[in-house]
């Protein structure tokens, strides 16, 4: 009797069995067809997933391939012209799984499975049902990738579409295998291609700041990198420093040469290779907060001249695909080795090109006119000081001689500049009248010899002009005796226009010491003058460097304007900028008497804006430039007042309302001030203050606001909420303590008229 079994497998097939069979056949010749065609890996994937999505008839397919190097199966699809690229983790999800196990897997609820991952289709809005997915296998067993169907459009996937969907992307695994090959080789070959190009370009590159945005860049290509940076040693400060950084908006770095990672690897000489930054207490998260970029990988090597000097260090952050490997360390130390010479070169390029921006910026920036002479007499250089005081170009004298420049009258200078250039001896003229073109100045003249310290040779001579005229003479005398833009302005013929008064629109500044009183008892009159001269020098530069004119010193006081005489076109902001800069370098002064264990102290100033009066006042023996009025008057009560509400700068309505620039001010009060009958409201100005000597500033400004619009409504809890809230966050807010005990008076003492929030100072 024949058995069952051989029955069945001699059995012939069906119609229905034989078209089947042919169909896959079909298939999978198809499959090989398109294959031996593809030149590409990306060509490969595409035509798997339109073929396995059509004879599975689902909507969509995916070819995932391993990355051994990161741990990731990762696919590709064309975007317009542009080829994108999707990765997971090759324990991720069902595609992890079969990749892990080797098991192809049909799931007929892909949300009732664990092992589903989800977070593809809540970010595209596609709904997965159902998948089939299998793993790609070589020849001889290993497993490549995955190929994954999902949603069959009629019913589930079947045995039968998992063993055809094996059977094709079995049949394109050796394709699949060559083409990754090629593709590697290509990769690597592309890398080694563009490696020698930019070595043979760096040898040709000079420019040191070019040069180093170009390696920085390639760096960061070839390593895949998100950073890079080349730090120099620089010698002369015993740093390192980069004036470039990919990935970042750097113009300069620098920091000492022993800080951080890459001080480490610079004092060592030793390459480091940190898979986890934050884990290694030589790094110095500081650029991270203040960049806001986040370091989670360093491979940083030493930079080595053919002395073997270490002169920088290489580093590069955040591998895009992982930690760097071994591999990546020595071939950026082959790199590092390459641009060695080039940097050191480029560096000492960069340093001779420095110098020589900076005697040319010294030379132009000099008030004092400066000629070089070669050896034999021919203008070299000179400075715009030059073209000034004789109001010729620098280009019709370069190139001449000076001897014809000087003319008849000027033989002396010749024979003085031989006989300089003999004896190599400065000498000095004072007083001289010299004539240049034929334009005669009277200047103190100084004739050096220029001589090269390498060899002792003469290089030619040097001329330093000081013009000494007439007019020059008189404003430097007249600007000791009074402000020296009006002395200017006499000079030029306004003296009438200033000897009279003038009414005009102005920003009045009053400053006055806190704690002076102590230093007067304790320091005695020489130690008191020496402590004031010393703070009116720093005080006097923050007006005067905002083109604000000082009017008076009274006392310890001081009393400053802003827009006269010279109006400008945002006088307050400029009296705001002052004061704040007042404020600020009188906290680092403090600093400095506070170590050398001195006395300190802290100032008020006050600020209003208003139409006032100038002009010389006084006797026909004594007159004084000065400014009266009353805006004069109110800003000297606001100074006054801020002790009274415990603030540095305080300013009047009239001046907030005209400034052009944005500041961090509170509205502080409706008050009127001594002496006065009309309401002022009265802003604080608070740009001095830092995050740690004014914490949580801007929440502090809310609840201020909110308790000061209680305040005035007469909602004494509500205000003192707002205000206890403000002392909460910020406990040395002496401001919202004083509203805070002003608002419990009212309380207790309830006011007998209708309250409009207007307070009386009674004091000055």
């Amino acid at each position: 009797m024949t058995p069952p079994e051989a029955d069945t497998l001699t059995r012939p097939m069906t119609e229905t069995q034989r078209a089947a069979a042919l169909r896959r056949t079909e298939v999978l010749l198809e499959v090989t067809r398109k294959c031996a065609t593809m030149t590409q890996i990306d060509g490969v994937l595409a035509m798997l997933v339109e073929l396995t999505s059509r004879e599975l008839n689902c909507d969509r397919g995916t070819l995932f391939l391993n990355d051994p190097k990161t741990g990731e199966l990762y696919s590709r699809f064309a975007q317009g012209s542009q080829s994108q690229e999707i990765r997971i983790l090759n324990t991720s999800g069902i595609a992890g799984e079969v990749f892990q196990t080797g098991q192809s897997l049909m799931v007929e609820d892909a949300y009732a499975d664990p092992r589903f991952n989800s977070t593809v289709d809540q970010r595209t809005g596609y709904r997965t049902r159902n998948i089939v997915c299998v793993p790609v296998r070589t020849p001889l067993g290993q497993i490549i990738g995955v190929m994954q169907n999902i949603n069959k459009h009629e019913g589930d996937f079947t045995a039968e579409d998992v063993s055809l969907l094996e059977e094709m992307t079995s049949q394109a695994t050796v394709f699949l295998q060559s083409l990754q090959s090629i593709e590697e080789i290509e990769q690597v070959r592309a890398k080694e291609l563009a490696f020698l190009s930019m070595i043979s370009e760096i040898s040709s590159e000079v420019d040191l700041t070019r040069l180093l945005q170009r390696v920085v860049a390639e760096t960061v290509r070839m390593f895949e990198a998100e950073r890079a940076t080349i730090f120099i040693h620089d010698k002369a400060t015993d740093t390192l420093f980069s004036m470039f950084s990919a990935g970042g908006k750097v113009n300069e770095i620098r920091f000492p040469s022993s800080a951080g990672i890459a001080g480490t690897v610079f004092t060592s000489g030793q390459s480091l290779n940190i898979p986890h930054a934050y884990a290694d207490l030589r790094f110095n998260p500081s650029f991270d907060r203040q960049t806001g970029f986040f370091t989670r990988c360093i491979l940083c090597v030493p930079i080595i001249n053919k002395q073997g000097e270490v002169i920088g260090v290489t580093q590069v952050l955040n591998k895009k695909t992982g930690a760097f490997t071994d591999k990546d360390e020595q071939q950026l130390k082959t790199f590092t080795g390459q641009i060695a010479i080039a940097l050191e070169n480029s560096k000492l390029f960069d340093d001779v090109q420095r110098m020589k921006l900076y005697n040319e910026s010294v030379l132009q920036s000099m008030s004092n006119g400066v000629i070089t002479l070669d050896p034999l007499g021919k203008v070299i250089t000179c400075n715009q000081a030059i073209e000034r005081i004789w109001a010729c170009k620098a280009a019709a004298v370069q190139g001449q001689l000076l001897s014809d420049l000087l003319g008849e009258t000027g033989g002396w200078i010749i024979e003085r500049i031989e006989k300089v250039k003999e004896e190599r001896i400065s000498d000095i003229f004072p007083d001289a009248d010299v004539a240049l073109s034929g334009v005669h100045k009277s200047v103190n003249l100084t004739i050096m010899p220029l001589v090269s310290e390498s060899d002792d040779s003469k290089l030619g001579s040097m001329l330093m002009v000081e013009d000494i005229s007439s007019e020059k003479r008189m404003k430097s005398t007249m600007s000791r005796y009074m402000d020296p833009v009006i002395a200017a302005q006499m000079m030029d013929g306004d003296a009438l226009d200033l000897l009279g008064g003038v009414s005009a629109e102005a920003t009045i500044m009053f400053t006055d010491v806190r704690g002076f009183t102590t230093i007067t008892e304790e320091y005695g009159a020489q130690g008191t003058v020496s402590f004031l001269n010393e703070y009116f020098s720093l005080m006097v530069d923050c007006i005067t460097a905002q083109g604000g004119m000082l009017d008076k010193f009274i006392g310890d006081a001081i009393m400053a304007c802003f827009g006269l005489p010279m109006p400008h076109d945002d006088d307050p902001d400029r009296a705001a900028r002052a004061a704040i800069n007042m404020i600020r370098t009188l906290w680092e002064w403090n600093a400095q008497r506070r170590d050398k264990g001195l006395k300190t102290v802290d100032m008020g100033v006050g600020i209003h804006t208003d139409n006032i009066v100038s002009g010389n006042i006084g006797s026909p023996k004594r007159m004084d430039y000065t400014v009266i009025g009353d805006g004069v008057n109110l800003a000297s009560r606001l100074e006054s007042a801020c002790k009274a509400y415990s603030a540095r700068i305080l300013a009047s309505e009239t001046t907030v309302a005209k400034f052009n620039g944005t500041y961090r001010m509170r509205d502080i009060d409706l008050v009127v001030v001594k002496g006065k009958t009309a309401p002022v409201r009265v802003f604080e100005m608070l740009d001095y203050h830092d995050a740690q000597s004014f914490p949580a500033m801007r929440d502090v400004l809310g609840h201020f606001d909110d308790g000061m619009i209680a305040y005035r409504a007469a909602r004494w809890d509500e205000a003192i909420a707002r205000f206890e809230k403000c002392l909460s966050l910020n406990p040395g807010d002496g401001l919202s303590r004083t509203y805070v005990d002003r608002c419990r008076a009212m309380q207790a003492n309830p006011p007998t008229q209708a309250w409009d929030g207007v307070w009386v100072m009674k004091d000055k």
